[in-house]
């Protein structure tokens, strides 16, 4: 299923976002800043992506959903959803 890039923008600046956030990660490790600061990052870093993931999958469903003619792959769906577990 393609989305279209109106529906995926909002996903595609969470994951910019995430980015700059590894990119400061990856900064505060040269710079040897505290173990728990760098931690603390990775855990937002990681929220993002996965927030990313779910926001994928929940735009598709909702195209899928909206689109008579789209034969909804409910198991395919469900693989997709349950891989970001």
């Amino acid at each position: 299923m393609e989305l279209s890039p109106e529906s995926t923008q909002p996903i595609v600046n969470r994951l910019k976002r995430a980015r700059g956030q590894l990119d400061g990660i990856l900064r505060m490790l040269d710079e040897g800043r505290d173990c728990e600061d760098i931690v603390t990052q990775l855990a937002a870093v990681s929220k993002a992506i996965d927030r990313a993931g779910f926001s994928l999958v929940a735009t598709g469903l909702k195209q899928c959903m909206l689109d008579p003619d789209n034969h909804l792959d409910t198991a395919k769906m469900e693989k997709l959803f349950l891989s970001l577990a």
